[in-house]
């Protein structure tokens, strides 16, 4: 048979199998990838029920039923850099850390995975960093308070040392969620990824990218800061990659203005869901 004969056979099948999983036209998506939606009620399980969690979102989004095996929180840039008082860190992040750590419990007593994915630059990194970043890190305006800069010391004796470098004081999850962070990742419900732009996704693949492929997980849970940068950032490429999007307003803050909140607000709605820890934490604990 001729190739043009075998396209014609497994088009007709995949138009077959098409039929099969969407004959409603409720399923969004094509037969390997898909939604189904029931009302203002959306399934994401892709057919696989196991354990099932339904969960109630923010009026008027609805329900979203998601298999646990396949969707994780992931946690961003919650580092002492951002969030330490010592630092200039943000107030409304540090009142976040609770209410975070609450969302991790949770995820993890229903079989969910946690991610950590943070600033934690190598020296090729540095080599390879653009102009823009620099600037944009910069503490006076120079590149000598820049990326990979010495941050000195704080509280007499803490190091803080060299700015969002890997292993670096001031680059690791800040407070109670360090220890959240340690215990996590030594029972193996928490995965830590280094990240050497905004976005965690960013790239044509990038260290959690090819966790979430080879653990076929598709559905994501977002929070951290700042929720118009890294979150927003990690969030969209997520997205353009064809995850699940859900992002939790109140683990998620930001030093911008409100109208920055909005945007992603909105946006998120688009793009997937929004969601609150008040709304949802009842189903999962």
């Amino acid at each position: 048979m001729k190739l043009s004969g075998y396209l014609l056979i497994f088009g007709a099948a995949c138009r077959a199998a098409a039929q099969l999983v969407n004959p409603n036209n409720n399923t969004f998506g094509n037969v390997f990838n898909f939604w189904t939606r029931n009302g203002d009620a959306w399934d994401l399980t892709r057919r696989n029920a196991t354990n099932a969690i339904t969960l109630p979102l923010a009026h008027p989004a609805g329900h979203v039923t998601i298999q646990p095996a396949s969707s994780a929180l992931v946690i961003i840039d919650m580092q002492n850099f951002f969030l330490h008082p010592d630092l200039g860190g943000d107030p409304l992040g540090r009142a976040l850390v609770p209410t975070a750590i609450d969302m991790i419990h949770a995820f993890r007593a229903n079989g969910m995975k946690v991610f950590w994915t943070n600033w934690g630059l190598t020296e090729s990194d540095l080599l390879s960093m653009p102009p823009a970043f620099f600037r944009g890190f910069s503490s006076d305006g120079t590149s000598a308070t820049s990326f990979g800069s010495d941050m000195g010391t704080i509280q007499g004796n803490i190091s803080v040392g060299r700015k969002l470098m890997r292993g670096s004081w001031n680059a690791q999850p800040f407070g109670d969620l360090f220890d959240e962070q340690v215990e996590g990742v030594a029972n193996g419900t928490d995965f830590y990824f280094n990240k050497n732009r905004l976005s965690g996704m960013w790239g044509t693949s990038t260290p959690m990218q090819t966790f979430l492929e080879e653990n076929m997980i598709t559905t994501l849970f977002f929070g951290g800061v700042n929720i118009d940068q890294c979150v927003w950032g990690t969030l969209l490429d997520s997205y353009y990659k064809g995850y699940d999007v859900i992002l939790v307003d109140d683990i998620s803050a930001t030093t911008s203005p409100a109208a920055a909140t909005g945007m992603v607000d909105f946006n998120a709605a688009l793009n997937g869901w929004r969601a609150n820890s008040t709304d949802i934490l009842p189903t999962l604990m």
